[in-house]
């Protein structure tokens, strides 16, 4: 049995070029967006960047080797076992292996080593859908409500985990782009009905029971209101605008060609987590609209790639793994990117391969060496 795939043709050099620049990219731009609250803290301005190199880019460079060479077909019977053990680290965070941080039950500390387990569901989760639809799609079953009923249990499973951590935006995009591998696969239009009923229904009960969600979104929602319909404007006497209004500052300072490396003034103070949430806005007043353009193009390049190699796939189990992680890094690019324009709620979104977080760049690469694995076998693709 073979487990690990011999040199086929290469792999989509672009990509790798694109993943490369964007990770030397985001050491630049982490450098500068951290060096200051790393001095502040810690009296080391490369606090954050050395624990990007040994958390993140460490345990991801071993993560991506091991996605290449790995032969990919090899993912799809370990999906489910993947799977339930992410879920089962998804409720270890309320034990005592779990530590809270900003009110939230997000991470597990084990020896000193700390992981957000809800950043490997972005594998483990695309892995299991793109396994469970490429079964039903080969046994013609892609649009039956058996299909359907198991794919509907699992995201609300997962969902429900995730969101009493909380962490409502990590729902966002990896359910987000789990069930756009379903509809565009899968879904009929009794099964798109359904599912909207269902996130009516668990949506309205969210916001009844944890009304900050609905705070979080109010100040959002006034902008359009009052643009649109002013009286759907809702009364409120602190509107907290006050993220998303220094996001923009520091978005409108850098101009056209930014302020010059390292000279931010937001970052210092009027920025939140100006190495994490509000990067974008930092690397925007530091580098302007041409900065800001040519990150965007990369991540657009990036998109490109990966939906040529999806579309030369003739295996779906490969095809749709790679749309999910094309969906994952699409959707949280789009979200942080508007959040910090103030066209989208402001969360606590990292930036793709940019932002601070370890185990975030870990996940990111280790997906990026699966696709590039994909890559090199498309043309010896059969269809499992």
């Amino acid at each position: 049995m073979r487990f690990f795939a011999k040199f086929g043709h290469g792999a989509d050099t672009t990509l790798l070029i694109v993943v490369v620049v964007l990770i030397f990219a985001g050491f630049l731009f982490l450098a500068s967006a951290s060096s200051d609250v790393g001095t502040l803290r810690y009296g080391d301005g490369y606090f954050f960047l050395k624990n990007q190199m040994l958390k993140g880019l460490l345990p991801g460079v071993v993560g991506f080797l091991f996605g290449y060479f790995f032969y990919y077909r090899r993912w799809k019977p370990l999906s489910f076992v993947l799977l339930a053990a992410n879920v089962i680290l998804l409720i270890l965070v309320f034990t005592p292996l779990g530590y809270a941080a900003k009110g939230a039950n997000r991470w597990i500390d084990i020896g000193g080593f700390s992981f957000q387990p809800s950043e490997f569901l972005k594998i483990t989760f695309i892995l299991y859908i793109a396994n469970l639809l490429s079964s039903a799609i080969l046994k013609k079953q892609k649009k039956s409500w058996q299909t359907y009923f198991l794919f509907a249990g699992v995201t609300l499973a997962v969902g429900f985990l995730i969101f009493i951590q909380p962490a409502t935006t990590m729902a966002v995009i990896v359910l987000g782009a789990g069930a756009i591998i379903y509809f565009l696969n899968s879904g009929g239009w009794k099964q798109v009905l359904a599912s909207i009923g269902i996130v009516a229904v668990v949506g309205g009960l969210l916001l009844a029971v944890t009304p900050y969600r609905f705070l979080r979104v109010l100040p959002f929602w006034n902008d359009i209101a009052q643009e649109v319909a002013p009286g759907l404007v809702v009364e409120q006497e602190e509107v907290d605008t006050f993220h998303a209004d220094q996001s923009l500052l520091a978005i409108g300072m850098g101009g056209i060609s930014g302020v010059g490396f390292g000279q931010s003034t937001t970052k210092y103070s009027l920025l939140p987590e100006p190495m994490g949430d509000s990067i974008f806005s930092v690397i925007a007043e530091e580098f302007g609209f041409v900065g800001s353009f040519i990150l965007i193009v990369l991540y657009v390049v990036l998109f490109w790639r990966m939906t040529d190699i999806m579309q030369r796939c003739t295996d779906d189990f490969a095809r749709l793994t790679v749309l999910g992680f094309a969906a994952v890094i699409s959707i949280q690019t789009i979200i942080h990117i508007a959040a910090n324009a103030a066209l989208f709620p402001y969360t606590g979104v990292p930036l793709p391969f940019i932002s601070y977080g370890g185990t975030a760049l870990a996940v990111m690469l280790t997906m990026m060496g699966i696709t590039l694995n994909i890559s090199r076998h498309t043309s010896r693709l059969k269809t499992m």
